[in-house]
């Protein structure tokens, strides 16, 4: 851009002095190289700073449209939305999870909101160490999260959702140096054809009230064929 605008200068300058005055002189031919360069580089550089902040700005929108600002793990409206789009695909299987956090409301109640929420990171940062690379993860709401794990059987996910059923009992959450045991009980469906979120959702979540109500701590799923 700015050598074109030189390029441009120049020979706009050869075309005025030689129509206009004596001819070509090196004074002239150096205004119009220096000119370009004195004025195009400031708007050149003004126009990359803004592009940079508005792309900046434009990363952050995102972020805040698609991550829960509390575990930095995707929240209920971006993760249902791709499971949706796994779900909907012909040929593919899959299974979602769903967890939530046994006893939770105590954590609150024994030692404030600000420990509840320093819990609730720990777990889906358990949860996201803890799922296979393909898998998603977010929170659905609360103390309630999501695992989809795409293109796979209920033996591989049944050890996978207890995984994380131990992951989640490991962790050394201490408010105020006071030990505080946690645990999920998780629920899951499957699919082997296209289904809408909504409907692998609400029987995975029948599945976690099954296992709150065996007791907590535990992982309910469909019985592999």
């Amino acid at each position: 851009m700015m050598g074109l605008s030189v390029v441009i200068s120049v020979i706009a300058t050869v075309v005025f002095m030689a129509t206009f005055s004596a001819g070509v002189n090196m004074p002239g031919l150096l205004i119009s190289i220096v000119m370009p360069i004195c004025l195009g580089g400031p708007m050149i550089l003004t126009f990359a700073i803004g592009t940079e902040r508005m792309r900046h700005a434009n990363a952050q929108l995102t972020r805040l449209a698609t991550i829960d600002g509390l575990t930095n793990i995707l929240n209920r409206r971006a993760f249902s939305a791709a499971v949706e789009k796994y779900c909907a695909a012909p040929h593919r299987r899959g299974v979602l999870l769903v967890i939530d956090a046994d006893h939770f409301k105590s954590v609150n109640d024994r030692f404030g909101h600000d420990q509840g929420d320093e819990a609730l990171r720990d777990i889906a940062h358990a949860l996201s160490l803890t799922i296979p690379p393909s898998g998603l993860v977010g929170r659905l709401g609360g103390e309630e999260f999501g695992i989809y794990l795409p293109d796979i059987d209920l033996a591989s996910a049944e050890g996978i959702a207890d995984d994380v059923r131990r992951a989640i009992a490991d962790i050394d959450f201490m408010p105020e140096g006071i030990t505080c045991p946690l645990s999920v009980s998780i629920g899951g469906a499957a699919h082997e054809k296209p289904i809408v979120f909504r409907a692998l959702y609400r029987e995975a979540d029948a599945r976690l009230y099954s296992a709150k109500q065996s007791g907590r701590d535990r992982v309910a799923l469909p019985q592999a064929a």
